[in-house]
């Protein structure tokens, strides 16, 4: 069990580290993660298809990497707003993405 000072450092150790080049691996490691640009991470999935009675989405399980890009987008969008609206004001976001943000605002 950590000692909340010693989660502390670690929680800034990690976020120090990997600012450093190549320590993600891939150059872009980092891209999908939360607020990497003020978005909310999207909902993660795994197997099986169906967990307790959950699903993961049929996106997803498409193959269509598009699809599933334009999914995880949607994902990141709508938590952002739900769970932190003012993150939103930074957002680079695209004229896409403002169209269905309102479409969920209309809701």
């Amino acid at each position: 069990v950590l000692t909340s000072g010693e989660l502390a450092s670690m929680v800034i150790i990690d976020a120090l580290v990997r600012k450093i080049p190549g320590v993600l691996g891939a150059e872009n490691g980092a891209q999908d993660e939360s607020f990497y640009d003020n978005l909310l991470e999207y909902p993660q999935y795994t197997r099986p298809a169906t967990y307790r009675g959950m699903d993961v989405p049929p996106e997803l399980l498409s193959g269509n990497h598009a699809l599933i890009a334009s999914w995880r987008r949607k994902q990141s969008l709508e938590r952002t707003l739900r769970l932190r609206p003012d993150l939103l004001e930074d957002a680079p976001l695209t004229s896409d993405d403002r169209r269905f943000l309102q479409s969920l605002l209309e809701q």
